[in-house]
């Protein structure tokens, strides 16, 4: 969900002459926000797919760390873009790889071949229900404040710092496996 909100926060705005410009076209914006989630729903239950059933397998160890290192990638993107393109294909891309971890996660690697199905889709079916309500509680105050002076300091860089820093320490966590903090 992190990474999901850290491509949420420049949807309102697009990038131009080396700042973020905020979009005047509410359309417009959510349209570039249907197809975010629309791009990463596509790749993650992909990936889930192939790797609940076996057509696909990566240690789990380094799909952790390539999911840190994309919502940490995502969060230096949003302060000073150096993935050019839309962010849709940034979300299908690292979508990829959170297929995998959700896979791993969910633990439906072991489940009998028949039940697998059944657990993709309500797994699927959850994850779409969060997304979708991170971006209800998100996109009306994006759209609210897409024109305040402090939007892009407020809603796009300090949230986007917060997240490279949170991600920065996710990736150290899972290279190496030491644990920096703990609620336990």
């Amino acid at each position: 969900l992190l990474f999901l909100l850290v491509l949420l926060l420049p949807a309102t705005a697009i990038w131009r002459d080396g700042g973020w410009v905020a979009r005047k076209d509410s359309r417009a914006v959510v349209i570039e926000i249907a197809k975010v989630v629309s791009a990463f729903t596509l790749a993650h239950s992909l990936t889930l797919g192939l790797a609940a059933f076996g057509w696909i397998s990566l240690p789990s160890r380094w799909v952790e760390v390539a999911i840190a290192a994309s919502v940490l990638v995502a969060a230096f993107n949003n302060l000073q873009p150096f993935v050019r393109g839309t962010p849709w294909m940034l979300a299908l891309g690292f979508g990829l790889i959170h297929g995998l971890g959700f896979a791993t996660l969910l633990g439906i690697l072991s489940l009998p071949f028949g039940a697998k199905g059944i657990a993709l889709l309500a797994f699927n079916l959850g994850v779409e229900l969060g997304q979708l309500a991170i971006v209800a509680g998100c996109l009306p105050v994006l759209l609210w404040l897409r024109h305040s002076k402090y939007y892009r300091r407020a809603l796009i860089e300090l949230p986007s710092l917060l997240i490279a820093w949170i991600a920065a320490l996710w990736v150290v966590e899972r290279t190496t496996g030491y644990r920096l903090f703990s609620l336990d």
